[in-house]
């Protein structure tokens, strides 16, 4: 069921972000607001527009931070292969993405305070022809 849900969230998501996509919105708006003076812009006409957007607004919030979830999973998945393939990364900060909020404060608060030597070994390895971190 998972899988068929994710499947189906990409696809709406990638869907509803194409140039179509918007193209076919501004028709229905277009069409919805050249309607009005058929319908005496009445009270019903108003609640079509209100009610679709209400309705595909709260259907999207959903699929959209599905997605979200999704691609953010993978990018903490590949941050933290790349500072295991390092040899010198420090370990501590693979799935620090689990921490709580006052854990990850505490955490930058600690980077933060690097020893100069390491700032200063970098520097020279910079100075000596190395190539500084992107």
């Amino acid at each position: 069921m998972s899988k068929l849900f994710t499947n189906f969230a990409n696809a709406v998501s990638a869907g509803a972000g194409s140039p179509f996509a918007f193209l076919a919105c501004i028709v229905f708006v277009v069409s919805w607001a050249a309607s009005g003076p058929i319908f005496g812009f009445s009270d019903t006409w108003q609640l079509v527009i209100n009610t679709s957007t209400t309705i595909i607004t709260f259907l999207m919030v959903f699929l959209i931070q599905n997605t979200q979830n999704h691609d953010n999973g993978a990018i903490h998945a590949k941050l933290d292969e790349l500072i295991r393939a390092m040899g010198n990364a420090d370990n501590e900060y693979i799935g620090i993405e689990h921490l709580t909020d006052e854990e990850l404060k505490e955490t930058s608060r600690r980077s933060r305070r690097t020893p100069k030597s390491c700032t200063r070994s970098a520097s020279a390895g910079r100075a000596a022809g190395g190539r500084s971190p992107p």
